[in-house]
């Protein structure tokens, strides 16, 4: 072929090449602008002044949904005909999950984990930017809506439920070796469906109601709340006495039904007035009182306070929820030292002391897992809509307040209590399961006054291989409750909830 024939074709090779690093280049901008106002500038606009852009985006497009561990939904976004907002959110298990999911609302805004995993539901983080900007070049509808999933089982939060029934207080349980909540169950609760109607002043006046309720439902008492724990704080006072060389097992307490505290003529009563003494293990599994408000005072201030706050009274309880509250044993504590009968009270949970239930929870496990205490949480993953995971929990250890020793000695201690002890009538599991155990009767009520008290039981099981952590606290709001004991009302609760875990692992 002659060189006038090849020409030509040269020429529109050369053509061809050209358009090709154009179209190159025409592609890198594209990607460039997508990736700039899509990902980089996202944050910088919807921070901007007077933009409710962002706000409202997230009713024009599915949120993603809120799906426990064993595959329920919790909460979901659903179509509306209102075209200003075509998505509602919707919680299909009503109050259940109440106090995790919180709500999500346009006019009344979010809580709890709809509001700190926003930004992922709605799928406006850069990495989920990132993946939408590669499927609109790639010609297919960008979703980028992620999902939550829990670590709570939907099968122990019915559990929890049910047991506790119409009675004001809360059910936790714990996985011992990770500090994942497997249940987390307070009442009251509330309907977050309501919260967010679409008939503003319905959701309103709702709302209204639920911050002008003395028992302040839109408040989790496993978690925001704290109370008096009465003899479930003989689990610190031991702990510490044990640690610090201030008692041993063998120690022997003479049998007396008062004791007389230093500088006051006011003596210390064990509950019911009984008679009570013995050994270690005697005092414990009968939860005598004036064994443990010696101890406190034998320690003294200062000990005692270092002791309990190695434990994590006086710092918030750790956990992926928003406002969770603190445990203490009074603001006083620097002038015990003048007021050694409010020491010898806090020894055994009376006076100022008021503990979290989900600290009780964490110290629990604590003991089961050797005295290595973990921080607590309830989401597990977080993903994608592609089902990629953005965010995976790992175990996370707060504490170590006490060594293997003293652990495997309060192990022994609250296993009596479970046998032979103040829990024995009630927390007996189904097929033999081993269980250890502490009760406490937090009395609210003064000298002459009717009487009034919180019902408490901790607990975990088995004994030989710990799996699961149980607290239960009941609030002192009626006679019937008042008038029993932790291991006779919240006993059986626990017992429950502990049957249902370890019915599904059979």
């Amino acid at each position: 072929m002659s060189d006038e024939r090849r020409a030509p074709t040269r020429g529109m090779n050369r053509s061809i090449r050209q358009l090709g690093v154009g179209f190159v280049v025409l592609y890198v901008v594209l990607f460039g602008a997508l990736l700039y106002w899509q990902v980089i500038s996202t944050e910088r606009l919807a921070s901007e002044e007077g933009n409710n852009r962002a706000l409202l985006r997230q009713y024009e497009r599915p949120r993603g949904e809120i799906v426990t561990s064993d595959g329920i939904v919790v909460a979901r976004s659903i179509a509306t005909l209102n075209s200003d907002s075509p998505y509602q959110r919707s919680y299909p298990e009503g109050e259940l999950y109440a106090h995790l999911t919180g709500y999500m609302t346009l006019r009344l805004g979010s809580t709890q984990l709809e509001r700190l995993w926003s930004d992922e539901l709605t799928g406006d983080t850069a990495a989920q930017q990132l993946l939408a900007v590669g499927e609109l070049i790639g010609g297919r509808v960008a979703d980028t809506s992620g999902s939550v999933h829990l670590t709570i089982r939907n099968d122990l939060q019915r559990a929890a439920r049910e047991a506790l029934g119409d009675r004001e207080g809360s059910v936790i349980v714990l996985d011992v070796q990770t500090g994942a909540a497997l249940a987390m169950w307070s009442w009251p609760s509330f309907d977050p469906n309501i919260v967010v109607d679409p008939d503003y002043e319905t959701a309103y006046a709702y709302l209204d109601s639920l911050y002008e309720d003395d028992r302040d439902p839109l408040l989790a008492n496993s978690y925001q709340q704290r109370y008096m724990p009465g003899s479930t704080m003989k689990l610190l006072t031991t702990s510490i006495a044990l640690a610090n060389g201030t008692t041993t097992l063998d120690r022997v307490w003479p049998d007396e039904a008062t004791w007389l505290p230093p500088q006051t003529n006011d003596p210390i009563e064990n509950y019911g007035g009984s008679v009570c003494g013995g050994n270690l293990t005697e005092v414990f599994r009968r939860s005598c009182n004036i064994p443990f408000a010696q101890l406190a005072v034998e320690m003294g201030p200062d000990p005692f306070n270092l002791g309990v706050s190695a434990w994590g009274v006086g710092t918030p309880v750790p956990i992926d929820l928003p406002r969770a509250a603190t445990s203490t044993i009074g603001d006083d504590v620097d002038t015990l030292g003048d007021n050694l009968p409010l020491l010898a009270m806090r020894g055994f949970g009376q006076n100022e002391v008021q503990l979290v239930p989900l600290h009780l929870a964490l110290i629990t496990a604590g003991i089961a897992n050797g005295g290595i205490m973990h921080e607590a949480f309830v989401v597990d993953e977080v993903r994608n809509h592609s089902g990629g995971v953005l965010y995976a929990a790992e175990p996370t250890i707060w504490r170590q307040p006490i060594g293997s020793d003293v652990a495997a000695t309060m192990v022994a201690l609250m296993t009596e209590v479970a046998t032979s002890g103040t829990a024995s009538c009630c927390i007996g599991l189904n097929n033999g399961i081993t269980v250890a155990a502490k009760t406490g009767t937090a009395q609210l009520n003064g000298p002459g006054e009717p009487e009034r008290s919180h019902a408490w039981i901790t607990a975990f099981a088995p004994v030989e291989s710990p799996r699961y952590a149980v607290t239960v606290m009941v609030k002192g709001t009626t006679d019937e409750i008042s008038a029993s004991t932790g291991g006779r009302l919240a006993g059986p609760i626990a017992k429950a909830v502990l049957d249902a875990a370890f019915a599904r692992d059979n």
